[in-house]
């Protein structure tokens, strides 16, 4: 694994890891909090668990259908008691509280399916104990989902992968989707990486419509560093179309902007090439020193030599 795919890969596990240990606050035996108020799409809810103590707390936000909640009628008007199930293959989250207009809040017990996790250990996902279950509860990993990812025979995936997908929306259409457009999207690391950064078919649509081919690390970098369709287009704009991907990626890291190529076209420096834009910006060939050696007596200063005046001190 190339080391920029690897750090991401890990923040992605650390903030799953995170998500692990704060669910772990279930000291209350799988008790917490609920909250439930009106979704701007018809027929949906948001509904928000909670979790805390003194020390830290733990939110699980999702839209559900209105049906999805057993036992109370959401669309009732006026002020009510309820009480209410939610139920996961995990487990049922059995909640008591009131509403207003559809919109409330709560407590909740969350009782959990002694089966649960015995027939991820079946579908190969170990490592389930009481806690990580409450929390594949809280994020919806079903039975059916589990067997949706485990036939994509995807490199690496395991109980805290399968938690990742669902925390950071990785679904067998997202991969399908991805696979139309000749990616592998085999590895799990990856797609996890791909949701985070926000790699999108959309992107790779643009890009192949623009005739380059990425692979993966390269797309998971372009968006890390905000080499986005709209500021490709920008700099296409500024007379750099269909360069490399690792330029428009060295662009982004080192501030070649559509503003400094502006600048120095208002200079007389034309078309740089990509190699000489990104040396001036790591040696700080600035429109600034470049106005500053012509008023000491110092013009038409080729690019090569106002960097080499940079690096050695010339300021």
């Amino acid at each position: 694994m190339k080391g920029p795919i690897k750090s991401i890969v890990l923040g992605a596990l650390l903030a799953c890891t995170l998500f692990g240990a704060i669910s772990s606050l279930r000291a209350q035996a799988g008790r917490g909090d609920w909250t439930i108020r009106k979704s701007e799409r018809p027929g949906k809810v948001v509904f928000t668990l909670i979790i805390s103590d003194r020390h830290n707390r733990s939110n699980h936000e999702v839209e559900e259908p209105l049906g999805d909640f057993h036992g109370v009628d959401l669309s009732k008007p006026g002020k009510q008691n309820v009480e209410f199930t939610l139920a996961r293959d995990a487990g049922k989250f059995e909640c008591e509280g009131f509403l207003h207009d559809g919109e409330g809040a709560g407590v909740f017990h969350f009782s959990a399916n002694t089966n649960y996790p015995q027939a991820m250990r079946a579908l190969g996902f170990e490592g389930i104990d009481s806690e990580k279950q409450l929390e594949m509860a809280m994020i919806d990993v079903s039975l059916e989902f589990a067997k949706e990812m485990k036939a994509e025979r995807l490199e690496g995936l395991d109980t805290d992968k399968l938690i990742a997908f669902r925390i950071f929306g990785v679904s067998k259409a997202y991969i399908e989707e991805l696979r139309s457009l000749g990616l592998s999207a085999a590895d799990s690391d990856k797609l996890v990486a791909f949701r985070i950064h926000g790699v999108s078919p959309e992107m790779i649509r643009y890009l192949q419509k623009a005739g380059y081919t990425p692979d993966e690390d390269t797309l998971v970098a372009m968006r890390i560093h905000g080499a986005t369709p709209e500021w490709m287009d920008e700099m296409k704009r500024a007379g750099y179309d269909h360069i490399e991907l690792q330029e428009m990626i060295g662009f982004r890291i080192h501030g070649v902007s559509p503003e400094f190529i502006t600048e120095l076209h208002q200079l007389g420096y034309k078309r740089p090439e990509p190699e000489q834009l990104i040396a001036m910006r790591i040696h700080g060939v600035t429109p600034e020193f470049i106005k500053d050696m012509r008023s000491h007596g110092l013009q038409d200063l080729t690019i090569d030599k106002l960097v080499s005046l940079r690096i050695h001190g010339i300021d």
